[in-house]
C-alpha cells in the first residue's frame, strides 16, 4: 500500500473558507513545520504530542517566517481518523492564493498532491469503509434532494454491507456443510447437510437477492431523476406548462404553432424526488422537415419516459387516441386538460366551480385527470402531487435496502444466476462439490459489491462454530 503523506483541497474554491486535508505516516510532523500553534512556548512540539481529535489555533508562516494565514488546526490520530491513518485538516480563508501557498508549502515539506478519490480509497484499504460504503460517499456528495440523501447515508451506514453480510453467512453455512461432506468422502452415505433444508435456505437466500435487484430500477429513478415527457398538439401549452412548473422562462412560447422543434429538458424536485421534465414538440401532420424531425423526438422522449403527461385543450380524438395508445402502452399517464382559466374551456368541460369535467368522455387508456390553467397557473399543485403519485416511489426508511449502483446490481444477477444453479443441482441431487462450487461463485459475487474476499479459514471458522469436527 503506499505509504506517501498527501495534502489536498477538500472544499470547493471560492467560498470564505478553505479547507486543506492532510494524511499519512507523517501527516502530523510536516504540518508541524509551517504551523505554529499561538501561545505555545514549543511549537512543533506542542502539535507532535497533542491528542487526537484535538483543535488548534495558529499561523501558518513560510521558511522566511512571513504569516500566510491564522488557521484552526484539526488533529486525527490513526486508527481514529477517516482515512485510518494519521490525518490533518487545516482550515484557512477561502483565497486562492492562501490555499495554493498552504499546499505549496506543504508540497515543499514532503507531501504529494492526493489522487483523486484517494483519501476515500485509503478510507477502504485501511477498514475505515467497505468498497460500497466508500462508493456511497461519493453518492452522498452528489446527492441533490431528499431521497438520495436518504439513500447514500443508508448505504454509508452499512446498510447494504450488513445485508450482504447475511447472506453471506447463510451462503458460508451451506458451503460448510457442504465442504466437510467431501472430507468424509469415503463414508458414501454420510451426509451433514439435509438436502432439504438446504434446498429451502438457497431458495429464501434467491429470493433476497432478487429482490435487491429489482430495487435498482427504483434506485436509479430516485437517483437519475425520473424521466416525464410532456407531450400533446401544438399550442396546447406545453412550453408554458415546462416554465410553470419549472418557475423560470425556460422555453420559448408563442402563439405560432411549431414552435418548438427540440426537446428541452430541465429538472423539479417534487416532495424530495427528482423528476426529469421534457418539453417536446407539438404532435401534429406537416410537410416541414425540421418540424417532423422534432416530432419524432416527441415519439422517442415517450419510449425514454416512465411518466407521461399529455396536455389537451380538448377531448383527443379517436385517431389521435389510436397513434398513441401503443407508444403509451406501460407508461404512467396523466392527461392534463389546460386552459381552464378561459371560459370556453370551461364551459365545454362542465366546470361549475369543481376541478372535476362533468363532461368526461371514456378513453381507452389508463389514465389520472388534472384540470389546470398552466398560463394562470391554477392547480398546479394537483398535477405535481398527480406527477409524484404516477412516479409510484415507495416510503423510505432509514434501514431499507435500495441498489443505486449498477456494478452492484450487475454482480447480484451474476449472484442470482449461480443460486439458482444451486437450486437446480439440489432438485436433480447433483454432487456436493458442484453444489459447493456454485456456491462459492454466488459468495464472491456478492463479495464483490463491498469489497471483501473469501478466504479457506472463513469456511473452516463456519465449521468449527456450527460443529464439532472431533466427533
Amino acid at each position: 500500500m503506499n505509504t506517501d503523506t498527501i495534502c489536498a483541497l477538500a472544499t470547493a474554491p471560492g467560498g470564505a473558507l478553505g479547507i486543506i486535508r492532510i494524511s499519512g505516516e507523517n501527516a502530523i510532523s510536516i504540518t508541524s513545520r509551517i504551523f505554529s500553534p499561538i501561545g505555545s512556548p514549543n511549537n512543533s512540539q506542542k502539535l507532535a504530542t497533542a491528542p487526537s481529535h484535538t483543535l488548534h489555533f495558529g499561523r501558518i508562516t513560510d521558511a522566511e517566517g512571513s504569516m500566510i494565514d491564522e488557521v484552526l488546526v484539526s488533529l486525527f490520530r490513526a486508527p481514529h481518523s477517516y482515512t485510518g491513518e494519521d490525518s490533518v485538516e487545516i482550515s484557512c480563508h477561502g483565497s486562492r492564493y492562501i490555499l495554493n501557498k498552504v499546499l505549496e508549502l506543504l508540497i515543499q515539506h514532503g507531501c504529494r498532491q492526493a489522487h483523486p478519490g484517494e483519501f476515500t480509497q485509503r478510507a477502504y484499504l485501511n477498514g475505515k469503509l467497505d468498497l460500497s460504503q466508500a462508493e456511497a460517499v461519493a453518492d452522498l456528495i452528489a446527492s441533490t434532494n431528499r431521497a438520495t440523501h436518504q439513500l447514500a447515508m443508508a448505504q454509508l451506514r452499512g446498510n447494504f454491507s450488513s445485508e450482504l453480510s447475511l447472506l453471506r453467512e447463510q451462503l458460508l453455512k451451506l458451503t460448510s456443510l457442504l465442504e466437510l461432506e467431501l472430507d468424509f468422502s469415503d463414508h458414501e452415505d454420510l451426509e451433514f447437510a439435509d438436502r432439504q433444508e438446504l434446498l429451502e435456505l438457497a431458495q429464501k437466500i434467491s429470493h433476497r437477492i432478487i429482490t435487491l435487484a429489482h430495487s435498482f430500477e427504483t434506485g436509479q429513478a430516485i437517483k437519475q431523476g425520473i424521466p416525464v415527457a410532456i407531450i400533446g398538439k401544438t399550442n396546447a401549452g406545453k412550453s408554458t406548462l415546462l416554465n410553470r412548473l419549472l418557475k423560470d422562462e425556460r422555453a420559448i412560447v408563442s402563439d405560432i404553432h411549431g414552435t418548438t422543434r427540440d426537446a428541452i429538458e430541465d429538472t423539479i424536485d417534487i416532495q424530495g424526488i427528482t423528476f426529469r421534465l421534457i418539453d417536446t414538440a407539438g404532435i401534429r401532420q406537416t410537410d416541414d422537415t425540421i418540424e417532423q424531425i422534432g416530432i419524432q423526438r416527441t415519439y422517442q422522449a415517450i419510449e425514454k419516459a416512465r411518466i407521461v403527461i399529455w396536455l389537451i385543450d380538448e377531448w383527443p380524438s379517436d385517431a389521435e387516441i389510436s397513434d398513441l395508445q401503443a407508444p403509451l402502452k406501460d407508461k404512467h399517464l396523466i392527461i392534463a386538460f389546460n386552459k381552464t382559466d378561459l371560459p370556453e374551456i370551461r364551459e365545454r368541460l362542465g366546470l361549475n366551480g369543481d376541478s372535476q369535467p362533468n363532461h368526461y368522455p371514456s378513453l381507452p387508456l389508463p389514465h389520472h385527470l388534472v384540470t389546470i390553467s398552466a398560463k394562470q397557473g391554477e392547480n398546479i399543485e394537483a398535477l405535481e402531487e398527480a406527477i409524484y403519485s404516477a412516479a409510484d416511489i415507495p416510503t423510505l426508511a432509514d434501514t431499507d435496502v435500495i441498489v443505486t449502483n449498477a456494478r452492484h446490481y450487475e454482480a447480484l444477477l451474476h449472484a442470482q444466476e449461480s443460486i439458482n444453479r444451486v437450486i437446480d443441482g439440489l432438485a436433480s441431487q447433483l454432487s456436493g462439490d458442484l453444489l459447493a462450487e456454485d456456491l462459492r461463485l454466488t459468495i464472491e459475487q456478492l463479495a464483490e459489491i463491498t469489497g471483501g474476499q473469501i478466504t479457506p479459514q472463513e469456511t473452516l471458522s463456519s465449521i468449527f462454530s456450527h460443529f464439532c469436527v472431533g466427533k
